[in-house]
């Protein structure tokens, strides 16, 4: 008898798989035709219950379930320079906020008018989104010490010198796809220089835009940053060095 799946539901292969047709089956044999193939599939199809039911335990579950990104690889840290663990929760309880915070308001900030100077530019421009977040001076090869000096003697602020700051009316005019190519286009610029403040900026505001659950791509992407903030972190000579706190944050963000 068909059950209630095959009466509603026509066949894409109709095949007489009646007991004439099947009595020389052998399902340990290769097929030796098409039309055997297909009645041996259907015959196996037919012996299959239509209800299954999985045996869960219940024990696995009451665990915290978390999706973390492994940061296998990176350098540890110094003798003193990791953060507390009170440390690092406070700062994933407060991106947390910002990451809620920018869902919510998303739709709002992008609707926003952008100020006549903010000209962002096209997807593919990578030398052109290098230049917009970090400045010419930075981009350039100028030290973030000169640009902000130079940046004081200005009268007004020329972000086409500086970089434009993760403003929430830029950073949510920005779908998945572009967040992710200018997190991959900023870290593959880190991995051959320096830190600087505008970099910080711009990678935790990237961050926080990330959707869950996040591509295989953005994984590798973080994860690669975390090394490189370990690797980085590793030639410090002092705990005083004003770059440490934020390649913990960024450590910290990745691996929690």
């Amino acid at each position: 008898m068909k059950s209630d799946v095959e009466e509603l539901m026509p066949r894409l292969l109709p095949l007489d798989c009646g007991a004439a047709a099947c009595e020389d089956l052998n399902f340990g044999g290769t097929p030796r035709n098409p039309q055997e193939y297909l009645r041996q599939v259907q015959l196996e199809a037919s012996m299959c219950p239509e209800v299954v039911v999985a045996q869960i335990d219940p024990k696995k579950l009451k665990k915290k379930q978390t999706v973390n990104a492994s940061v296998s690889g990176c350098h540890a840290a110094p003798l003193g320079f990791s953060p507390s663990l009170r440390w690092q929760q406070q700062q994933v309880s407060s991106f947390s906020d910002v990451r809620q915070s920018i869902t919510k308001n998303r739709k709002h900030w992008s609707s926003q008018t952008l100020d006549d100077n903010v000209q962002m530019p096209k997807l593919t421009d990578e030398e052109g989104w290098k230049r917009f977040c970090l400045g010419e001076k930075i981009y350039q090869g100028a030290s973030s010490d000169l640009a902000d000096q130079d940046a004081d003697q200005e009268p007004a602020l020329d972000y086409s010198k500086i970089g434009f700051p993760p403003f929430l009316s830029i950073v949510s005019r920005l779908n998945q796809s572009t967040v992710l190519m200018l997190l991959e286009i900023l870290i593959s610029w880190f991995e051959e220089r320096e830190f600087v403040p505008q970099l910080g900026c711009w990678l935790y505001a990237l961050l926080a835009c990330l959707e869950k659950p996040l591509l295989p791509e953005a994984h590798s992407s973080i994860r690669q940053l975390a090394r490189r903030c370990a690797q980085l972190r590793s030639t410090l000579d002092s705990q005083e060095d004003e770059k440490l706190p934020a390649l913990n944050l960024l450590i910290c963000l990745v691996a929690r």
